[in-house]
């Protein structure tokens, strides 16, 4: 099988206590979830990990439910191991994986992994059609000589944090919600592409992203960003929508960078979100456009300030 073939690479020289998920957002829920496992496995002389699925498992059962992400598979990667992970096992859920019981995934985390616990959400479920709840967990781990502990949701002034949650927010342009439910401000990274280049033509150049289709944007609408060129932030205004002044109809980013010269065709650009500064509407001419973006530029200034120190720079919101 395939999940065998990829466990292989993560063959480990010690017993491992790990958590499985997809873990889209490395959001404070999982920070809280893994911090717990991280602290039982030192306690306990175990490497923490985790197993994360590539794709989303509803991307494979459900193919036309049209899953996003919260982040690319490498920023997840790379996060998870920021937050103490030593173990991180990247394994596709295919459809031969679905057809798997509770009991045939774990024993193949112990073959491979050295499994000695799971540390698992309150909603968690393993297994063909999710037959491995937290009950059958239990049972079932006691068979196998496995610990069990279940982690309760973590919330945040009554909110609870989760994936779908911080989607929802998102899509709502609720910036404030998705930066607290994340712990950081939402971003987003893609590369810099040719557009029509009407921002260069009214006096506001901007960079045009590009994004997979499964990324999950934010609503349309204008946002203060800020935009991380070479590794230095930068105040910026970003346009997400599909222009209708210009009745283009395609869905854009656009991102113009105060105070900012040089050629950023081809690069990878990643802007933050710090604040929804209006939606997204139609103007009756160009002219009051232009009037319009001057407003959102002042309005972002006062909202970013740019701390200068040598040989840095730092984007900090009010």
């Amino acid at each position: 099988m395939l999940i065998e073939e990829e466990l292989t690479r993560y063959r480990e020289e010690r017993d491992t206590l790990l958590s499985i998920g997809v873990f889209d957002g490395v959001h404070l829920g999982h920070r809280h979830l893994l911090g717990h496992l991280r602290d039982q496995a030192l306690a306990a002389g175990l490497m923490p990990g985790v197993v994360t699925f590539v794709h989303h498992p509803r991307q494979v059962l459900y193919p036309e439910s049209g899953v996003t992400y919260l982040m690319p598979i490498e920023e997840r990667l790379e996060l998870l191991r920021d937050v103490g992970m030593e173990v991180v096992a990247a394994v596709s859920f295919t459809q031969e994986l679905s057809s798997l019981d509770a009991g045939q995934f774990l024993s193949l985390l112990q073959r491979y992994l050295r499994l000695k616990g799971l540390v698992i959400g309150p909603d968690f479920a393993l297994g063909r059609g999710r037959g491995g709840d937290a009950a059958h967990l239990s049972a079932l781990s006691q068979s196998m000589g496995l610990s069990l502990e279940r982690v309760p949701q973590a919330a945040i002034n009554g909110d609870v944090v989760s994936s779908t949650a911080i989607r929802t927010a998102l899509g709502k342009g609720d910036v404030d919600l998705v930066s607290r439910l994340l712990g950081r401000n939402f971003s987003l990274s893609g590369q810099v592409v040719g557009g029509e280049e009407r921002g260069r033509i009214l006096g506001f150049p901007t960079a045009n992203i590009s994004f997979p289709p499964n990324q999950a944007l934010p609503a349309d609408g204008v946002y203060a960003t800020s935009a991380i060129v070479g590794g230095r932030p930068h105040s910026s205004v970003t346009n997400i929508g599909i222009r209708p002044t210009f009745n283009t109809g395609q869905r854009t980013v656009e991102t113009f960078l105060l105070d900012f010269k040089g050629d950023l065709y081809g690069q990878v650009l990643t802007i933050k979100l710090v604040a929804r500064l209006r939606e997204e509407k139609r103007f009756e001419s160009v002219s009051q456009l232009v009037a319009q973006m001057e407003r959102d530029i002042l309005l972002a200034r006062s909202l970013l300030t740019v701390e200068k120190e040598p040989g840095t720079e730092k984007i900090k919101a009010p």
